[in-house]
């Protein structure tokens, strides 16, 4: 990554620059999207763009999403980069103002936009071409294999995930809470690290969501996941996700789980929009591990993870 994007325009990184006085870095206030392209093209850009406008709305911060306008902008990045496919950054902080808490809104954010590369994926788009609509047997016996290869233990954390800034969970420049749960699950030093999710549970002992990512699992073909009431945040990829399973006739409750219905679980996954949908074939807490589903990918799994590349990459 050579390039940024600050307010339009294409700046190397070594002299983009924010104000000292940016009520970003001096509060944290500001918000920030994570997305990922698909065929060059931002997929559910348009989800992502409204959830920024409410938080701006409710931050107080003057700024109205222009689909058109940040599609140009991130084009123009990715030719700057020489990317063809790129994990975005959207980020938008309030931009400057007095030493001291803010007397009216914020009038003229700042928008910084990073893109950088993502790993080839050309065998994936060959992998879901095979699968028809409709999976046979011998194809999800194929698709569980390859989800296998990407799947991850999740540890249950003694971070809580802390109370949402407001009436909701923002994906705000605020993002200590999360921070401090990634130093906790470092400290185990499971391995391979990077195949290891932290799971956060609230104060009352609720599972609430992982340290980057939106929770779900399976038990009797009924899907769940946490409540929005438990303070995560309402994932772009966790309601599409929701989606999807209307569309494939798997129901789906959302409420208050504990770690024990984890346990009990027959598939549990975890989504984000950049590792979209990812299986759990372990579950780790202290020096326990318990495996889920004698650690092999679920049929609900691959069957939402095939809709959801197919969608993805318009097959």
């Amino acid at each position: 990554m050579k390039y940024v994007s600050i307010n339009g325009v294409i700046t190397p990184i070594d002299q983009a620059v924010v104000s000292v006085m940016d009520h970003g870095f001096l509060y944290g206030m500001g918000l920030f999207e994570t997305f990922r392209t698909y065929n060059g093209q931002p997929f559910l850009l348009n989800h992502h763009l409204e959830r920024l406008q409410a938080g701006c709305e409710s931050l107080h911060i003057r700024w109205q999403a222009d689909e058109e306008q940040v599609r140009a902008h991130i084009y123009s990045l990715m030719q700057a980069n020489d990317l063809e496919e790129a994990y975005i950054r959207y980020t938008l902080s309030a931009g400057t103002d007095i030493l001291g808490l803010p007397s009216g809104a914020y009038e003229q954010p700042t928008v910084v936009i990073y893109a950088k590369g993502l790993p080839d994926t050309t065998r994936r788009v060959q992998l879901q071409q095979e699968y028809s609509n409709i999976l046979s047997s011998s194809e999800l016996e194929s698709l569980q294999r390859h989800l296998s290869s990407r799947s991850k233990s999740l540890r249950k954390l003694h971070t809580l995930r802390n109370t949402p800034e407001g009436d909701i969970r923002l994906k705000s420049l605020h993002y200590m809470n999360s921070i401090l749960g990634k130093q906790e699950l470092l400290q185990y030093e499971d391995q391979p690290a990077t195949a290891v999710e932290g799971l956060m549970l609230t104060s009352r002992g609720e599972i609430a969501e992982g340290i980057v990512s939106n929770l779900f699992f399976v038990k009797d073909n009924r899907l769940h996941t946490p409540s929005l009431d438990t303070g995560i945040l309402p994932g772009i990829t966790r309601a599409h996700v929701v989606e999807l399973a209307g569309h494939i006739g798997v129901p789906v409750e959302e409420g208050l789980y504990s770690w024990e219905n984890l346990l009990a679980a027959d598939e549990i996954f975890l989504t984000n929009s950049i590792q979209e949908i990812v299986p759990v074939t372990r579950l780790l807490a202290e020096d326990r591990s318990y495996a889920v589903q004698q650690q092999e990918v679920g049929i609900i799994t691959a069957r939402l993870y095939a809709a959801y590349e197919k969608e993805a990459y318009h097959l």
